[in-house]
């Protein structure tokens, strides 16, 4: 099926190119976004009278994006989520959560501009795209933790195997040292002992 594209869609073109695509690509996301019209001598005829009109309003969107793509570029935001101990998410962060995560900072992103190319189903730091324009186009980072502490010591560049290790680390140093104490209490008893027979031998001689 071809048509005229009424701005720039990756792999496809620019804006006004007529180009060859699948009709269901066509029929579920070019022509009902807006981004493309079937290319018919009346929508090209039409295309072409309002083609000055498309081609600022791009400028001015893009102009816009470029100033929240400066902003928002590099931004890392908090998701808490449960997880196993191995790090798996009990479920998985979508492209609405990471939409949502941005708005609630202050930045408007929709769902339909974050590119994931799967659901992030582990903890960590994830880095996740966002096309503002279809010529601008930033990198985020989602910051996956079960915790807000846990989300700082991520955010330092710690991974949950590393974690999960210093913590594993802390509970065997306390282990030995409860060893040790009980171990330094048994050696004072038998010191105790030591210091009682030679006094009660003493007193049986007497």
């Amino acid at each position: 099926m071809q048509v005229i594209l009424l701005e720039r869609v990756a792999k496809l073109g620019q804006m006004g190119d007529v180009v060859d695509v699948k009709s269901g690509f066509a029929r579920n996301f070019l022509l009902p976004q807006g981004k493309a019209l079937s290319a018919s001598n009346a929508n090209i005829a039409s295309f072409e009278a309002q083609k000055a009109q498309l081609e600022a309003r791009n400028l001015e969107t893009k102009k816009e994006a470029e100033a929240l793509a400066e902003k928002l570029d590099g931004q890392q935001f908090i998701v808490i989520r449960s997880a196993s101990d191995a790090g798996a998410l009990y479920g998985s962060v979508t492209p609405r959560d990471a939409a949502d995560a941005a708005t609630e900072a202050g930045f408007t992103v929709d769902k339909k501009q974050v590119i994931l190319i799967a659901p992030i189903k582990d903890l960590g730091v994830h880095s996740v795209a966002v096309k503002l324009h279809p010529e601008v186009e930033v990198q985020i980072k989602m910051n996956v933790a079960r915790s807000q502490e846990e989300a700082e010591l991520q955010a330092s560049g710690k991974s949950i195997q590393e974690l999960a290790a210093e913590e594993e680390a802390a509970a065997e140093f306390e282990i030995a040292e409860l060893f040790d104490d009980i171990g330094s209490a048994a050696s004072d008893d038998d010191d105790m002992v030591a210091e009682e027979a030679p006094a009660e031998e003493d007193e049986a001689k007497a």
